[in-house]
Parts: structure tokens; C-alpha cells; sequence
């Protein structure tokens, strides 16, 4: 990092014609010495947290040896970033078993996994679970950023009504809860979740009237933005460069989907979402990249990421798959559907290790973007066949501001709760849990063990 002497505030923002733009972390924002070391041995951190629905072939998923990571056929995508993985086994959400509540085990996956509460039974609006980790965290590392939190998901959340055996659908169209009974919803939309937050609002009308005009938003900051790149050093304006060249690629991407709407024969009465790629891996990948330039920007330091809710029954003919995911996960151990099933886990395996590399790719003082955040990955059901909630399939990535030593399989003993890895998730990012955190015991132990 080289030192200067400009000097520009954390928050900087491009601004013009109603679009706001912020900016990564610069070598201007760095100014002194003295402020270098402070942000070295300070560095911003991140939580993240991803759900894949419908548990795992968990003989594919776990490493065979315990210590230094072998990585499992399933979690072969993640080679590139092997030294920045941990794969934690042996954790369990006891608490999304029935206690009396009968069948409803997809609803209570997804409604514990970041909590550790039992979700009240329920079809109406009295919901209940408890306060997600994400929330708890964003209470703090959400302070200095324009948005506390973000939620996203790959499936949109229209669904209403019971859909679990007498559990009503919020409990499977979010992961985040802001209190006991204020369940977040997750947005899908790539467009609603790029104004978000790189727009600064305005009513529908003026929103729709933006989108026609087909020019991007860095089209609306130039003038700020050529006022600053002349007062920045050249590795400076190299990252400018790099990161803008990035939101412009993500705003083509959102316009060729919407012009390719557009263009589409619609059937009689047939409202088609605006924004939204109709090939999953587009959409996947896309919401992924705005993910990663939301902190790159700093407009948000914590995210929960909803790929698929519980009996998604999203294909994937692109890999082979033709069959829906939760009938495909309920395989009876025939070797065909369980082949299929480690597909599909593979495949969403493969998603997350492009966003890794392009966190670890993307620089963030002294270290990337990867090396100073946490992102936990996997869900609330082991085998789907049974339903179970023991032995999760889980993934443990980021250096965690340098809190967290990877390339490791740690085994924990069974029935540990997996709120204990949430605590000291909280711990590492410097976030204070709550006195008692879910069915937690205490905080799980993540460093080396005979490695």
C-alpha cells in the first residue's frame, strides 16, 4: 500500500442525477502512517451466510481424513481456495426436530439454522423463532454502512399459506430474522437488489422511468467521478477502474435480461418478473457478483443468501438433472437419484467457490476481501432422505481478519450444537452474542486441533 497525502473519508460516495455510487477502500482513505497501521491490524470485517435447501449426499460431501483438508468429491470446486476452508462436522440443530410439532421438518431446517430456536407451529401471522445471527451481527458491523444488512435469495418468496405440514411458508422463505417475530424477506430480483444499493430510490414511476433510459448509473456519476480520478494515485485509479468496470459489467447483464423480457412473447395474463435471467446459473451468478461488489463498496458487511428454500423443486438439465431437487434428495438410496443428488450439491458448490475466488481476488487493504470475512455455507438437513438435522453439511470459509486458519477438516464431537460455530462466528467479527444464543453451550472451538 502506498502512502499518500490526499486524504478521502471511508464514505465517499459518487454522486449525480439520482444515482449514488460508493467506493472501495483506496489508498487516498489511508492517508497516514499511523492510519495504515491501525487499518492493517484493524481490518473491516464481513459475515455472510448462504442456505442450500434439501440437505446433502453426505457420503459424497464429507472429507474422508480428519486434520490437514482432503477435499471430498463434493467439495472438489473449492481447490482454489482450499487454504481458506474449513469443513466443521458433527454439528446438529436438534432444535428443528419435531419436540411434539409433528412432520414439518423443511420448515424447521430453515427457520432454526441461524438461530437455534424452535419455530412456533403456526399457518397464520402469529410466527415465532428467534433473532438470527445475522441480525445480531449487523446490530454492530452495520453501523457505518448504508445498508445493516442484506438478504438475497434465488426463489422468490410469493408463496403463502401452510407449506409444511401445518407451518406457515415464511419459515421457508427466509433465514433472517430481526427479532423473535420479524422475519426478513429476501429479495430475488437482481435489478431491485442493484438499485438497492447503488440507487438512491424515488417512487415506482421514476424508477420505471430510469430503466427505460437504458444508461447506467456510472453514466450519471461521470463528471464526480472524473473530478476524482484526476486527484488519485495510479494504483488507485486502477482500483477505481477495476471496480467500476465491474458494476458497469453487472448493469449490461441486468439490461440484456430485461431487454430479452421485453422482446418475449408473453402468454395472455402471464406477468413475467423484469430482471430476473431466465438460466439459474445467470441468475445465480449474477446475485453472487452483486454480493461481492457490496462489500467491495462497504455499503454492507453482512448478507444472508437464500439459493433455494426447503422443497425447492428448482432442475438442473444443464447438469444432467432433469428431476426437482427435494424429489431427487428423498433418493432411497437408488445409486441413480443419488448420483443426481451429488450433482446438484457439487453444482452449488461450484457457485460458491466462484464467489470465493473473486472475494480472494479482490483487494481490501492490506489483505482481499476474502481474507477479512467469514462466510458460512450449507443447511439445516443432512441426508434428505431422513430428514435429518445431525451432522450438517457445512463450509467454513474467510480468513476472518486473520481469526480463522483454514485448509482443515475439524471433527466435532456429535450432537454439538451448531450455534456454538454462530458464537464464535460472533466472536471472530468482534460482534458480542447475546447472553444465551439459541440452544448454544458455549463458543466452538475453531482453532487447529492436532493439525
Amino acid at each position: 500500500m502506498i502512502i499518500t497525502k490526499m486524504s478521502l473519508p471511508r464514505r465517499t460516495f459518487l454522486r449525480g442525477m439520482g444515482a449514488t455510487l460508493a467506493l472501495p477502500l483506496l489508498d487516498a482513505m489511508v492517508p497516514a502512517a499511523t492510519a495504515l497501521a491501525q487499518t492493517a491490524a484493524s481490518p473491516t470485517k464481513r459475515l455472510g451466510f448462504i442456505y442450500i435447501p434439501n440437505g446433502a449426499n453426505m457420503g459424497r460431501w464429507t472429507p474422508s481424513t480428519d486434520g490437514a483438508l482432503d477435499l471430498s468429491p463434493t467439495l472438489s470446486p473449492l481447490a482454489p481456495v482450499r487454504d481458506q476452508v474449513v469443513i466443521p462436522t458433527g454439528l446438529a440443530h436438534r432444535q428443528a426436530e419435531a419436540w411434539g410439532d409433528g412432520n414439518g421438518e423443511h420448515s424447521r431446517a430453515s427457520g432454526v439454522w441461524l438461530n437455534g430456536v424452535h419455530p412456533k407451529r403456526t399457518e397464520g401471522a402469529d410466527v415465532q423463532a428467534g433473532t438470527t445471527v445475522d441480525q445480531i451481527a449487523a446490530a454492530t458491523l452495520g453501523r457505518d454502512t448504508p445498508l445493516p444488512s442484506l438478504e438475497i435469495s434465488l426463489e422468490n418468496s410469493f408463496v403463502v399459506g401452510n407449506c409444511d405440514n401445518g407451518y406457515s411458508c415464511v419459515y421457508t422463505n427466509t433465514i433472517a430474522w430481526r427479532t423473535p417475530t420479524t422475519p426478513l424477506p429476501m429479495e430475488h430480483n437482481p435489478r431491485v437488489v442493484f438499485e438497492r444499493l447503488f440507487g438512491e430510490g424515488g417512487t415506482t414511476t421514476e424508477r420505471l422511468a430510469r430503466l427505460s433510459e437504458d444508461r447506467s448509473i456510472l453514466d450519471a456519476v461521470r463528471d464526480d467521478m472524473t473530478r476524482l480520478q484526476r486527484k488519485l494515485g495510479a494504483s488507485d485509479r486502477a482500483r477505481v477502474s477495476q471496480y467500476l468496470d465491474a458494476v458497469r459489467e453487472i448493469e449490461r447483464r441486468i439490461q440484456r435480461v430485461e431487454a430479452t423480457a421485453d422482446e418475449a412473447e408473453l402468454p395472455e395474463n402471464l406477468a413475467r418478473p423484469v430482471g430476473i435471467p431466465e438460466s439459474f446459473d445467470d441468475h445465480a451468478r449474477l446475485m453472487f457478483d452483486l454480493q461481492a461488489l457490496a462489500f467491495q463498496a462497504d455499503i454492507t458487511r453482512v448478507f444472508t443468501f437464500l439459493v433455494g428454500r426447503e422443497q425447492s423443486a428448482q432442475s438442473y438439465p444443464e447438469i444432467g438433472v432433469p428431476d426437482a431437487h427435494h424429489t431427487t434428495s428423498h433418493h432411497q438410496l437408488d445409486p441413480a437419484k443419488l448420483e443426481q443428488y451429488a450433482k446438484i450439491n457439487t453444482y452449488h458448490v461450484d457457485l460458491l467457490s466462484g464467489f470465493l475466488q473473486r472475494l480472494q481476488s479482490t483487494p481490501d487493504g492490506d489483505g482481499s476481501l476474502l481474507d477479512h470475512s467469514l462466510i458460512l455455507y450449507g443447511g439445516g438437513i443432512s441426508d434428505g432422505d431422513q430428514h435429518s438435522h445431525i451432522d450438517l453439511p457445512l463450509v467454513l470459509a474467510g480468513g476472518g481478519a486473520g481469526q480463522l486458519q483454514g485448509g482443515r477438516h475439524v471433527r466435532y464431537p456429535t450432537d454439538t450444537p451448531m450455534t456454538n460455530l454462530l458464537v464464535a462466528m460472533l466472536d471472530k467479527a468482534g460482534v458480542a452474542p447475546a447472553e444465551q444464543f439459541g440452544d448454544s453451550t458455549g463458543r466452538l472451538d475453531l482453532e487447529p486441533l492436532n493439525v
